[in-house]
């Protein structure tokens, strides 16, 4: 016969469903936070960048795409090469492009012209990496004499505008040489050809047209008369509406920044697998170069010098300084890094 039951007792099979059900509304309760916690994935946004790949000032820019700090801040990261910064930020000004690397000349030709585009960050500088080839045999050995010889360089670009602070340092006038305007990409074939005596630029192409030139090349920097600012611009309006966004590129372009100064090695082989750089005249010119996300003073004083010195070569019709400070996007860096800026607005 079966035993009877205690008075008052609970039998153990209705005690284990009683605590099945218990730890099913516990299990259900933490999985109710955990969803609360845990913020929805958001699509990523794209982002069109486009670039001068052969110039190691966008280190930065391949570096967020190739080791991912653009895809950890929630973009799929398009690089588009560019000849120099003038024709990134023509991308820019065209459409093609959400945001550009530039020089500081097209920033400053902006101003002059009135062009709304707005700054949000420097990520290079260097004194070394600007300078002119010149060829023995049309009598160039140095910067004095470049008088009177035929100098091919990109009008409005900063090699303009370094070419000039060279031919000043040597006491001559802009109008004491003969400056012929060359896209970047056919500066070299016409100093080979002999089309010009000499020819303005950056690197790498400096080292390029001489390596081209052999021992009937001589080459001169701009080191202590210009440095050469690089930095990340883009439309005022696409920038002032992605207020967010502009946060999170600047992290990532932040992470690019440290790559590149802290693995100096690593950062050379990935420009030379990218844009096949010459891996010997990258580690050759590497330390003077200053990878760091920032918005300075330096930065407002050289646009302002440059737009003089625009205005007073009359290759501008505008007479007054514009206001810099309104071609720079402050709110972003200073939400990201605010030590990084000490621009005084």
């Amino acid at each position: 016969m079966a035993p009877t039951p205690q008075r008052g007792g609970v039998s153990p099979a209705l005690a284990a469903g009683l605590l099945l059900i218990v730890l099913l509304a516990a299990l259900a309760a933490r999985y109710a936070w955990l969803a609360r916690q845990t913020p929805t994935a958001l699509p990523l946004e794209p982002l069109a960048i486009a670039t001068n790949t052969a110039y190691a000032g966008t280190c930065p820019v391949l570096a967020a795409q190739a080791r991912g700090y653009f895809r950890q801040q929630g973009f799929v990261a398009t690089v588009l090469s560019r000849s120099s910064g003038k024709a990134a930020m023509e991308a820019v000004l065209q459409g093609q492009a959400n945001v550009a690397t530039v020089a500081d000349i097209p920033i400053m030709f902006a101003g002059l012209n009135d062009v709304p585009v707005a700054v949000i960050a420097t990520i290079f500088r260097t004194e070394r990496d600007h300078g002119v080839v010149g060829r023995r045999d049309r009598g160039v050995v140095d910067p004095a004499s470049l008088k009177g010889k035929r100098i091919g360089v990109t009008l409005d670009t900063s090699g303009h505008f370094a070419l000039n602070a060279l031919i000043n340092r040597q006491g001559l006038a802009p109008d004491e040489v003969k400056m012929r305007n060359y896209k970047p990409e056919e500066l070299g074939p016409a100093l080979a050809r002999g089309e010009i005596d000499a020819a303005a630029g950056w690197e790498p192409m400096l080292g390029n047209m001489l390596a081209e030139q052999g021992s009937n090349g001589v080459a001169f920097n701009n080191q202590d008369i210009y440095e050469s600012l690089y930095m990340v611009a883009g439309m005022r309006d696409y920038i002032a509406a992605h207020p967010a966004g502009m946060q999170r590129l600047l992290r990532a372009l932040i992470e690019g920044a440290r790559f590149c100064a802290e693995q100096p090695a690593a950062a050379q082989a990935l420009l030379v697998s990218v844009a096949r750089n010459d891996a010997e005249q990258l580690k050759a010119g590497w330390p003077g170069y200053h990878f760091a996300v920032a918005l300075d003073q330096g930065l407002l004083l050289a646009l302002e010098d440059e737009a003089r010195w625009a205005m007073k070569n009359e290759l501008t019709p505008r007479g007054a300084m514009p206001n810099y400070l309104n071609y720079l996007y402050l709110d972003g860096l200073r939400a990201v890094a605010p030590a990084a800026v000490t621009v005084i607005h």
